[in-house]
């Protein structure tokens, strides 16, 4: 392979800044992975330093760039993934950030979505967004900053005001200011974007307050992003394909064909399935969104968000002591004797419940319960919720069990037992790729695409292997059973509410 077959993706995530060098033909060469803080001020709210982000993503390139004793020059072009929904609001001219990131977890908007249902504004963004009325989502926390924060408000009226999920701050600090943008798949979360026109929307930005001068310039998912500049690798990168987190995972899962399905477990859960030129309008609160838009070819997907699932991993590993790698968990959880149940609503409740004022509980502790019991309940309750959001699937598309295998991605799928938990509980087949890191390969997938690398998603769908299948070892009575449970958990957890 000539060095010019190089991809580099920058996967910034929730809770990871990461950079990945692959080859032509997919396989990784070299990772780096660095954690950064995260910021919890008050009851529901999650920020991130976005300068942190910005450095812990620049020092991942750089040690993957020294890794493969390789140069900037020798990289053919770059893919951006992030974390979507994320909100950063800056001074065009200081490049200085005006507040922490918000961040799609955060629930502190709660009040003023619940106005906005009040005037009636349910069906009016659902139907021009695909998206239901949630502080998940990017517009109340644009609207929050400038309401909310002095400095804001003075850069809004002096006119200096940008703001951008975190594939534009990473954008316009890489292109130092050059490029003020975003992709499609990123738009189509925030509230704020027409997913049938393909704009940013009028009645939209009016009904937020917001001017549409501080937002990116929407491009496709295979695009001219600009070029990082020489200043920080030692040669200028060009910039080809950006995507929203999951949407990537679809990419690098090669889910291009109407009814393929995919799951992510990383912080939070999404099950996306492609529903290629059509946009289904859920009957059952799973979400309507850009797929990708990849040399004009535009594809819909409904979705499906969980928001705490390696959270859950994570809170046992570093407040509960639980163990000190993530890894462990499957191991204790192996040594669980009583069945109890987990409800990880750190940040209120996804699809298709929409609770922001839910919190987490454990119920059915006795007490022989032990640690091993509280970790079995937390990898169950993630296929718990994956089966919440399969039921909406199954009853929006009007398919049978049946028709769908689903494949995963993501850190928490080399957990066998949750994996095979989750094909019991689902009743379907679950393909697991040979390599999880799906969703940074989609990224250098859609920049491989522009730089011609690639031709087309033909020549990606080639490079997918299937490394493990799980299939259903119990009966559909026996996963009624355990998941009837689970419903009588969350309807008791929700009266309490």
């Amino acid at each position: 392979m000539s060095l010019s077959g190089y991809i580099l993706s920058i996967d910034q995530g929730t809770t990871s800044s990461r950079a990945l060098i692959l080859n032509e033909n997919g396989e990784i060469l070299a990772q780096n992975n660095i954690e950064f803080k995260q910021c919890y001020p008050d009851n529901g709210w999650v920020e991130h330093d976005p300068l942190e982000i910005i450095k812990t993503t620049t020092n991942s390139i750089k040690q993957v760039l020294e890794e493969l004793k390789i140069n900037a020059q020798d990289i053919a072009v770059a893919g951006i993934t992030n974390q979507r929904e994320t909100i950063v609001a800056w001074d065009k001219l200081t490049g200085k950030p005006v507040y922490n990131a918000i961040v799609w977890q955060d629930r502190r908007t709660e009040n003023y979505c619940n106005e906005l249902k009040e005037k009636n504004l349910i069906q009016t963004i659902i139907s021009k967004t695909g998206l239901v009325i949630d502080p998940y989502f990017s517009a109340t926390k644009i609207k929050w900053i400038i309401e909310n924060i002095l400095e804001a408000k003075e850069c809004l009226n002096k006119g200096n005001l940008l703001v951008g999920t975190i594939d534009t701050w990473l954008i316009w600090n890489f292109t130092k200011g050059s490029e003020h943008s975003t992709d499609v798949t990123n738009a189509s979360r925030t509230m704020l974007y027409n997913i049938v026109e393909d704009n940013w929307d009028e009645e939209l930005l009016d009904i937020f307050a917001l001017p549409k001068n501080i937002l990116p310039r929407v491009k496709r998912s295979v695009d001219d992003f600009g070029k990082i500049a020489s200043d920080f690798f030692g040669n200028e990168i060009q910039i080809g394909g950006v995507a929203g987190d999951q949407q990537a995972a679809s990419v690098g899962q090669s889910c291009f064909k109407e009814g393929m399905v995919k799951s992510t477990y990383g912080t939070g859960c999404f099950l996306l399935m492609n529903t290629g030129s059509n946009i289904i309008k859920s009957q059952s609160n799973l979400l309507s969104t850009i797929a990708y838009n990849i040399n004009g070819i535009k594809n819909y997907a409904i979705e499906g968000s969980i928001f705490n699932a390696g959270t859950v991993v994570q809170w046992m590993r570093d407040e509960l002591q639980f163990f000190n790698k993530a890894s462990e968990v499957e191991g204790l959880a192996t040594k669980s004797s009583n069945d109890i149940h987990f409800v990880p609503a750190f940040t209120g409740l996804g699809a298709p419940y929409w609770r922001s004022n839910i919190r987490g509980q454990i119920s059915g502790i006795t007490r022989d319960t032990t640690k091993a019991d509280i970790a079995m309940a937390a990898l169950k309750s993630i296929c718990f919720q994956t089966r919440d959001l399969f039921e909406c699937l199954l009853k929006d598309s009007n398919l049978t069990r049946e028709k769908f295998t689903i494949r995963v991605d993501g850190g928490m799928t080399s957990n066998n037992l949750m994996m095979q938990f989750l094909s019991d509980i689902l009743q379907v087949k679950i393909e697991k790729p040979a390599n999880q890191e799906s969703t940074a390969i989609g990224a250098a997938y859609l920049a491989g695409i522009y730089a011609g690398i690639y031709k087309d998603v033909a020549d990606v769908e080639k490079l997918w292997k299937t490394d493990q299948i799980f299939e259903p070892e119990i009966s559909i009575d026996q996963a009624e059973q355990f998941y009837d449970g689970w419903k009588k958990t969350i309807e008791r957890l929700i009266s309490n509410g």
